[in-house]
C-alpha cells in the first residue's frame, strides 16, 4: 500500500490511499500522523488502518500533483517536533565518492580516508545478523520539520552555499508512540540536498553541509521495501536532461543493515519524546556531482524508483540570507 498526504481544493488536509490514477480519500484523520497514532491506540498496523477509513470519496491524483497540492507524506503540525537526521557511508557508491572528496596525498602515498575507514567498518560489522548490535554509522543532522520541502517545490538555497547538489536516498518515516516506542511507519524516496562543494574543502565541513532543506515523497509505500532497488535520478535545465544515472537502494545494497541503522539513531533517549515524528535519511550510492555536474538556479532534480509510485521532483531557488554579521544584539 502507498499513501500521500495532501490539500484539497478548499484547503483541508487529508491523506489517501493511492490507486492507479486515484486517491481514495480517507475518513476520521486529516494527517498521516493523526493514521499512525490511531493505529497504534487501535492494535491496527497500518495498512489495516487506512482500508478501515477507507470512504467513497475519490480525488484525481494528475490534478493533485499539477495543482500543487501535494505535502510531505509524513509531517507534525509543529516543526520543532520533527527530526531530520541521516546516516552516510551506507552505500558502495557513497563510500568511493566520499573517498575522492575526502582524500589527501601524502606524497606519492595515497593515505586511507576516515570515510573509507568508516565504510570498511560498516562492511565488517554492519551487518551483525537480527536482534544484534552492529557497528555504528556516521550520523548527521539536517534541521526540524521546517527544513522540509513538499514534492513539486523547489528548494531554497542561501546565497552562503557553494554547491546545491542532490543526494537520492531511501528515507525511514517514524512517529515516536505514547510508550516512547519508534513506530516505523514505512518508506520514501527522498532528496537529502548538501553542499558537497563545502564539504570537499574539509570532511569536519560536512555538518556545516548537511544544514540545508531537504525533500522526501510524494508517496509513502508501507512496511519494509523490497530489499533490492533500483532508481534513477535526472537533472533538467530549461526542460532538457543535463544528467542522469541509475542508483542502487536497498539492504542488499547497503554495508548496514536498516535494523541497525534504526538502532543507532533511536538509542538515544532524547529521540523517544511521545508524539514526536523522525524522517532519517539511509544513505545515497551516487551523486551528480561526482560527475562534474554543478547545478544551478532554476535547475531541477527528478528521483524515481518504479516501486514507490510517481517521482520525487524538485527545483532550486536562490534566497538571500536573513541574518548579516554583527546582527547578534546585546540585550
Amino acid at each position: 500500500m502507498r499513501l500521500i498526504q495532501f490539500s484539497d481544493r478548499e484547503g483541508a488536509r487529508r491523506v489517501g490511499i493511492v490507486n492507479g490514477t486515484n486517491i481514495q480519500v480517507l475518513s476520521e484523520v486529516a494527517t498521516m500522523r493523526e493514521l499512525a497514532l490511531l493505529a497504534v491506540r487501535s492494535g491496527n498496523g497500518l495498512e489495516r488502518q487506512a482500508q478501515l477509513l477507507n470512504g467513497n470519496r475519490l480525488e484525481d491524483y494528475a490534478a493533485i500533483l499539477k495543482e500543487q497540492r501535494i505535502l510531505a507524506p509524513l509531517d507534525h503540525e509543529d516543526p520543532a517536533h520533527c527530526l531530520v537526521s541521516g546516516a552516510g557511508v551506507t552505500h558502495l557508491g557513497s563510500a568511493s565518492t566520499r573517498d575522492k572528496m575526502h582524500r589527501k596525498i601524502d606524497g606519492e602515498d595515497m593515505a586511507k580516508t576516515d570515510t573509507m575507514r568508516m565504510f570498511e567498518w560498516g562492511l565488517e560489522g554492519g551487518r551483525p545478523g537480527a536482534g544484534k548490535v552492529g557497528v555504528q554509522p556516521e550520523w548527521f543532522y539536517k534541521g526540524d520539520g521546517g527544513v522540509v520541502v513538499a514534492p513539486g517545490q523547489p528548494f531554497p538555497c542561501p546565497d552562503f552555499a557553494l554547491d546545491a547538489g542532490e543526494e537520492p536516498e531511501l528515507v525511514g518515516l517514524y512517529v515516536i508512540d505514547d510508550e516512547g516506542c519508534p513506530r516505523r511507519l514505512g518508506f520514501a524516496i527522498g532528496n537529502e540536498f548538501s553542499d558537497h562543494v563545502m564539504e570537499r574543502r574539509n570532511y569536519l565541513y560536512q555538518a556545516h553541509s548537511k544544514l540545508r532543506h531537504c525533500s522526501f515523497g510524494p508517496e509513502l509505500l508501507v512496511g519494509a521495501p523490497p530489499a533490492h532497488l533500483v532508481g534513477m535520478t535526472r537533472i533538467r535545465r530549461n526542460g532538457r536532461v543535463i544528467w542522469e544515472q541509475e542508483f542502487l537502494a536497498g539492504q542488499d545494497n547497503m554495508c548496514h543493515s536498516i535494523e541497525n541503522l534504526e538502532y543507532h539513531h533511536f538509542k538515544y533517549n532524547r529521540f523517544l519524546r511521545a508524539g514526536d515524528v523522525h524522517v532519517h535519511y539511509m544513505g545515497a550510492a551516487n551523486l551528480s556531482f561526482a560527475s562534474g555536474v554543478r547545478t544551478q538556479q532554476g535547475d531541477s532534480f527528478e528521483i524515481s524508483i518504479p516501486d514507490f509510485g510517481e517521482p520525487l521532483v524538485n527545483g532550486i531557488e536562490k534566497i538571500e540570507t536573513r541574518f548579516g554579521i554583527g546582527g547578534v544584539k546585546a540585550l
